[in-house]
């Protein structure tokens, strides 16, 4: 029986030669999760291709295995992405040389799907060339967040880095100014100029950006309140952002 959060059977691969078969076959993995306390040869040796290809894998209780699926795991459970990935450096690259003026934007561990897939639409529509997320911390991409999108994870690049910092410091030194959004912020959006080339960071609801990466940012900026509640919502702050952009840069 599968557990709520996980929308369809296709999204999971299950034992540990089907997840070799997947991996050996190029699908995107998004996970892998290992039952605690299992070891022989062949659970080594799979992970071992999960840290060849980069693939974050995490230790969890049988319990949850079990709660994913009911049938015979063998002590592991990988999540099948619904996107291919994208290399941040031929995604900058590319976009300098076609002449544009680059859009990235960057998602702090941002993990509810609806919300992403949502910012993942927007972005789409708003005219975003990439989005960068961690390999860990981050929204699964399996079908729910692909039918939220409307189609638009199959459009815009998604980079997933192991180093969220490091992949910011990348994108300074490309050229790229860091325009960090959170209510704690000096300057309305609307005082700041964001037609340069910029990377846009936005953190998740509950945690907001990580401070070292707050650090990073060029400028940081905040969408003006005047209600009694203190936030929006992710996926609209973001599309108000985009929409900011968008308005600067066409000089709507």
């Amino acid at each position: 029986m599968m557990n709520s959060k996980f929308s369809s059977d296709k999204d999971v691969v299950f034992g540990i030669h089907p997840i070799k078969e997947a991996i050996l076959a190029d699908k995107e993995i998004e996970r892998v999760l290992v039952q605690k306390d299992l070891s022989n040869p062949d659970i080594s040796d799979l992970l071992r291709q999960c840290v060849a290809r980069k693939i974050p894998f995490t230790v969890v209780p049988q319990e949850r295995l079990n709660r994913i699926t009911r049938k015979n795991h063998q002590g592991v459970i990988a999540f099948v992405s619904s996107v291919v990935y994208a290399s941040l450096d031929n995604v900058i690259s590319t976009v300098f040389a076609e002449g544009k003026n680059p859009l990235i934007l960057v998602l702090d561990h941002i993990t509810d799907v609806r919300n992403f897939g949502a910012i993942v639409r927007t972005a789409e529509c708003s005219g975003v060339h990439a989005i960068v997320i961690p390999d860990r911390g981050a929204a699964r991409l399996g079908s729910d967040a692909y039918k939220t999108s409307a189609g638009a994870l199959s459009i815009v690049p998604i980079c997933r880095e192991q180093n969220l910092y490091q992949s910011l410091r990348y994108l300074q030194n490309s050229g790229l100014q860091v325009v960090a959004c959170t209510e704690k912020g000096d300057d309305v959006m609307y005082k700041a100029d964001l037609t340069v080339p910029m990377a846009l960071l936005l953190g998740s609801e509950e945690d907001g950006i990580h401070k070292d990466h707050l650090k990073l940012a060029d400028h940081v900026v905040k969408i003006p309140m005047f209600g009694k509640i203190g936030s929006l919502n992710v996926s609209v702050a973001s599309a108000v952002l985009l929409y900011e952009v968008v308005r600067q840069r066409e000089k709507f």
